[in-house]
């Protein structure tokens, strides 16, 4: 409808990618780097574009060059995958890449902060706060 005010869904900035993740990686996976940075980067890992990422762009493969320039804005780890459209753990992989070259830097955040109860009881509110599309509320508990 021509009266509709509500704007379509963003669509991804990227196509679905047709290369399979283990080829975009190079077989690597998530975590399998030296023991100080084996660990899996948490979903929620904050990822901005640094100076050097932005001059460093053009010189960047495809999937390396989406993730710096949508990193010009903080996203984490999550949001990149989904935007591109890419494997969460292609993402981690690329992330730690570019963060090892300097072209990203990666905000972890602080793990006690993460697994406190109360922050999540204030993120489930929060989301029971939210209308569906319907404009009702979700249950209460």
């Amino acid at each position: 409808m021509a009266d509709d005010p509500t704007p379509p869904d963003p669509a991804p900035v990227g196509p679905v990618p047709a290369v399979r993740p283990f080829l975009v990686t190079a077989g690597r996976v998530a975590g399998g780097g030296e023991a100080a940075s084996a660990r899996t980067m948490p979903v929620e890992t904050q990822v901005v574009t640094t100076a050097e990422g932005l001059d460093a762009l053009d010189r960047l493969s495809f999937e390396q060059h989406d993730i710096v320039s949508v990193c010009k804005q903080p996203q984490s780890i999550a949001e990149i995958a989904a935007l591109l459209r890419l494997h969460l753990n292609v993402v981690r992989v690329l992330a730690e890449d570019l963060r090892t070259a300097g072209h990203l830097a990666v905000y972890v955040p602080n793990a006690a902060v993460t697994h406190d109860a109360s922050v999540l009881r204030r993120v489930i509110d929060g989301l029971r706060a939210i209308p569906d599309s319907r404009g009702v509320l979700r249950d209460t508990d």
